[in-house]
């Protein structure tokens, strides 16, 4: 008996490993995949043109990404990110209407515009109760008010630093991959390697236990959708540079694909420990399965189709007990059988 709970101990507290393993090597297999799937089947879709292309498209699904997890990992999910991304984007584009000069400022303004963003966002979630979807919706059709009133509805063209900045190379690699790499480290450190950050998503995993223990649950939870709006507010300028006249609704294509790669690099949706080495690599996972599509010659439409499957597979691989339905189907195993007094029934 001491044996069978030393080892049903040991296999208690070891599952959450084998979970972040599972969850890395599932998405980083599917990434390897699609990648060797485009050789054999549309190999103009791992061309070095192709994936250059592609890699700073990713490289702002990848930040936008890791946003999203922080709302997640505290058991939300934000629907603003759209607005958020669209309101930096013409910020960054009207406000200097093509004098590089004035980049700066319209910088800071997105941010400034983030930040109250976020913080409102948290506000009405933490204090006033509110189910962070509808929040975040709300708060979303309020950026694209702002959005309107700043560019009318009309699209402008980006500075020449701005360009130079976001669609510019670095030794090969594209400046934008590199913001990528600098927010994944950023956000990897903090949640993984501070006190904050282990408060953080000690928070999303358990509210109630985090606040027994005197932790200051609405300040972590209202700081989460202010670093998200933040991390938006990077993509969308990002998209600015390397979009030569984007539109006002940028952010639009970003929704669904945001959600998606949280989901699919294991961050459960009840909120908890995020994975955003696994979200960074789920975002090219993404950008390389509809460029695959896309070189199949698959019409433009089907994309949102391909997010909308690939986030139910997602939900189904980490919020499915899979055990659960084994059994059901198949009956019990073996080993599952046994005296229920032993508790091994």
């Amino acid at each position: 008996m001491a044996n069978h709970a030393t080892r049903c101990d040991t296999t208690r507290w070891n599952r959450p490993r084998l979970r972040v393993a599972r969850g890395f090597v599932a998405i980083t297999t599917a990434t390897i995949l699609v990648f060797a799937l485009g050789a054999i089947i549309a190999p103009s879709s791992i061309s070095h043109s192709a994936i250059i292309g592609m890699v700073p498209f990713a490289a702002v699904l990848a930040i936008a990404g890791l946003g999203q997890m922080l709302v997640v990992q505290q058991g939300g999910i934000d629907l603003s990110v759209a607005g958020g991304v669209s309101l930096a984007v013409v910020i960054v584009t009207h406000q200097p209407d093509g004098d590089s000069a004035k980049l700066g400022a319209a910088v800071a303004m997105a941010i400034g515009f983030a930040i109250g963003a976020g913080l409102i966002n948290g506000l009405l979630v933490t204090r006033l109760r509110l189910n962070s979807i509808i929040a975040t919706l709300g708060m979303n059709a309020l950026l694209y008010g702002a959005v309107f009133a700043v560019s009318g509805g009309t699209p402008r063209s980006t500075t020449r630093l701005l360009a130079s900045i976001a669609g510019n190379t670095t030794w090969g690699i594209p400046n934008a991959a590199l913001f990528a790499v600098a927010a994944l480290v950023i956000v990897s450190v903090l949640t993984g390697k501070t006190v904050a950050g282990r408060r953080f998503e000690a928070i999303g995993a358990n509210p109630a236990a985090a606040r027994a223990v005197g932790l200051r649950v609405r300040l972590h939870r209202t700081l989460a959708f202010v670093w998200a709006q933040l991390l938006y507010c990077l993509a969308g300028a990002l998209l600015a540079g390397i979009t030569h006249q984007p539109t006002a609704f940028q952010g639009d294509s970003l929704l669904l694909p945001s959600v998606a790669v949280v989901v699919l690099a294991g961050t459960s949706l009840l909120g908890g420990r995020g994975f955003p080495v696994s979200t960074v690599i789920a975002a090219v996972f993404l950008r390389e399965l509809q460029q695959f599509v896309l070189a199949l010659g698959v019409d433009t439409s089907v994309q949102t189709l391909v997010q909308a499957i690939a986030l139910a597979v997602g939900v189904a691989l980490y919020s499915v007990h899979w055990s659960s339905v084994r059994s059901r189907l198949f009956g019990p195993r073996p080993s599952q059988t046994g005296d229920p007094r032993l508790g091994l029934a």
